[in-house]
């Protein structure tokens, strides 16, 4: 039973970043990034992630301006948008950024975890897990570094200091939520984290869900001191 949920629930979330896929393709976000972290919001939040898109992120079609999605950088090339967008849908969406890159991160990680039998002090949980704080973190950096390479005149080592500074805090919050998860489900579903079943992907879904759930606060955080800016 729980298999076939799990294909459920992975199919609809490949739906819903495809559906996003097709639809950006149509209306590139103003912060090319973007084109990228929406579909994968999608995999992680099936049909929510469609509402999310829909309602926060969707730019005017091609050859259309539309006022409230036209983004500027500021000195650190974080893009922000104009309008009224209430506080939380701009934090919402700089989530989305912050799980885009920790999502892709656990993504690539995680088949190699299993394929290789990684261990960390003898523990094979610890190996999968430190494998995919490294890829988040990888990941997740260059989500940042990349916009603020251009859309400002910071220069590589700049950009790279302000995307650590961005992207550190929220980063290690939406993995730590999504370490806590994944451990409830090993110890009560799963048994060992292999990479290549249905379920092990389903709670990833769940695991990433509640990551973004941690990870809003501290992009709240980080919005509030100027660190990082609303999307």
């Amino acid at each position: 039973m729980l298999t076939l949920w799990s294909w459920g629930f992975l199919l609809l979330g490949i739906a819903t970043a495809l559906v996003i896929a097709v639809d950006v393709s149509r209306r590139p976000q103003p912060m090319s990034i973007m084109n990228v972290t929406w579909p994968i919001t999608g995999l992680y939040m099936p049909l929510v992630g469609w509402w999310a898109y829909a309602k926060m992120g969707r730019a005017a079609p091609k050859g259309h301006a539309g006022h409230d999605h036209h983004a500027h950088a500021d000195q650190h090339g974080h893009g922000h948008h104009h309008g009224d967008k209430p506080k939380w849908q701009s934090v919402f969406v700089s989530a989305t950024h912050c799980g885009g890159g920790c999502t892709l991160g656990d993504v690539v990680t995680a088949p190699i975890a299993t394929a290789t039998g990684f261990a960390l002090l003898g523990s094979a949980v610890l190996g999968h897990f430190a494998l995919a704080f490294v890829g988040a973190y990888l990941f997740g950096v260059l989500f940042q570094y990349l916009p603020i390479r251009a859309m400002s005149d910071a220069g590589p080592a700049q950009a790279l200091k302000d995307a650590i500074k961005a992207d550190t805090l929220s980063l290690i919050a939406f993995q730590i939520g999504m370490y806590a998860w994944m451990l409830i489900a090993l110890h009560g579903w799963m048994g060992e984290l292999d990479a290549f079943t249905a379920p092990f992907w389903f709670m990833m879904q769940i695991a990433m869900l509640i990551g973004f759930a941690t990870s809003y606060p501290a992009n709240w955080i980080l919005i509030n001191r100027g660190i990082k800016h609303g999307m």
